[in-house]
């Protein structure tokens, strides 16, 4: 035994003697990622600090036929703001990203209004998409109606609730999308919005409810993650690529045989795989497979949700938030996707310490919505088609009298109207 601790005590000797002489190399090796990590997000942030934004409160008409399929071609359009990948420079040096566009809809005890919040650069963009597929609706900038608090929240009069919202399942599972709302019920398109609506309508006048989109266009990641479940649902093998050793083989082989005939050299696209087994899938497997291949057939965005409830001290009361999670919880569905609270957004303390834990988050959860915080850990990949299903103006058929509509048109001044000399 005393031998034992004795190899053991001149081992770690040993060991404190190469960590003395080698320190100064191990250590900047190790903290190289962490520092790494900070200067980016350093200078990312001193980046997007300079960016200067306009905040659009969208008036819609009293009488709107168009929804869904326009507000998709909106999203398809201002997937054109995808910037090329930043080199070396851009992303060290200057912290260049690809910026974000927040769709917002606010509650309170007036109605249900529409906002856009966009950088500068984005402004003529978003206004002519907009007025290309709904020409009577009118885009009025505004000051950043969150200005309404002069103080942060939570304090002594007000507390707050929020989260953000991330996927079930796997980014290329879809949520239901609006043709699954086109159902004909009683001669009525069914709108998602509606269950929405009709908890704004109940709102008190101090209560507030503020939903906010952030979408920037996505990578090709998605596509290829989806094209690998379906193959794995349909039991289709992936061809494997070919390796170093493969062309090191096919040029021996070759050249052994040069003397006989030509060389014959293979196409660089790896080992075929098989074709799958489609035509044995139930309709359910079949349905699922037709879904994510939907999906990511069309343009794709990283998206954050976030939600967040607001109301006095004194009359504070979770029935909103719930009838407000039910609304997000009506584009799940389990064979497909849907959304749930990202655990760590949820501003909810736990112990110890949980009556400050869930100050410090609604603090933090309030300062993320004031300055449309991308999260990109609970990041969610929506298509065109499950944003305009999301977010997209009522229609006609939206009874809750609360979305503050255009009472009348603007038109044109007749082109005979007498002009004074």
């Amino acid at each position: 035994m005393a031998e034992a601790l004795a190899i053991l005590q001149a081992v770690l000797i040993a060991i404190g003697h190469f960590l003395g002489w080698v320190w100064w190399i191990v250590l900047p090796i190790i903290f190289f990622k962490a520092d790494y990590r900070l200067w980016l997000d350093y200078v990312k942030k001193k980046f997007l600090s300079k960016v200067e934004y306009v905040i659009f409160e969208i008036k819609i008409p009293k009488y709107i036929e168009k929804s869904f399929k326009s507000m998709e071609d909106v999203f398809s359009a201002l997937h054109s703001i995808q910037i090329s990948k930043p080199n070396f420079k851009e992303r060290v040096l200057e912290g260049k990203t690809q910026l974000w566009i927040s769709f917002e809809i606010i509650g309170n005890g007036g109605g249900a209004g529409f906002y856009i919040r966009t950088p500068k650069d984005y402004r003529h963009l978003v206004e002519s998409q907009m007025y290309a597929q709904y020409p009577d609706l009118e885009l009025t900038e505004i000051d950043d109606y969150t200005q309404v608090f002069s103080s942060m929240l939570p304090n002594k009069f007000w507390d707050l609730w929020g989260l953000d919202f991330t996927f079930v399942k796997e980014a290329p599972y879809p949520i239901l999308t609006y043709p699954f709302f086109e159902a004909q019920k009683e001669e009525k398109t069914i709108d998602p919005l509606s269950s929405l609506m009709e908890t704004i309508s109940k709102l008190e006048l101090d209560e507030k409810i503020w939903i906010q989109l952030l979408i920037k266009p996505a990578d090709d990641s998605c596509k290829k993650e989806g094209e690998k479940i379906v193959n794995k649902l349909i039991g289709k093998k992936e061809g494997k690529p070919r390796s170093y050793w493969d062309y090191i083989l096919e040029f021996i082989y070759n050249l052994i045989k040069a003397p006989i005939q030509p060389p014959e050299w293979s196409e660089d696209k790896g080992t075929e795989g098989s074709p799958g087994l489609m035509q044995h899938l139930t309709p359910g497997e079949r349905e699922v497979v037709q879904a994510i291949q939907n999906k990511i057939s069309k343009l794709l965005f990283d998206a954050t949700i976030r939600f967040v409830y607001i109301d006095r001290q004194n009359a504070f009361t979770r029935l909103n938030i719930t009838s407000t999670m039910g609304f997000f919880r009506q584009f799940n569905t389990l064979n497909l996707n849907g959304f749930k609270p990202h655990k760590p957004s949820v501003t909810k303390g736990t112990w110890p310490f949980k009556k400050q834990k869930e100050f410090w988050k609604k603090t933090v959860m309030y300062k993320n919505y004031l300055k449309r915080k991308f999260n990109s850990d609970c990041k969610v990949i929506l298509n065109t088609e499950e944003l305009a299903t999301i977010y997209h103006f009522p229609v006609t058929v939206v009874e809750a009298p609360v979305v503050r509509r255009i009472e009348a048109k603007k038109g044109e001044p007749p082109i005979n109207l007498p002009i004074a000399q």
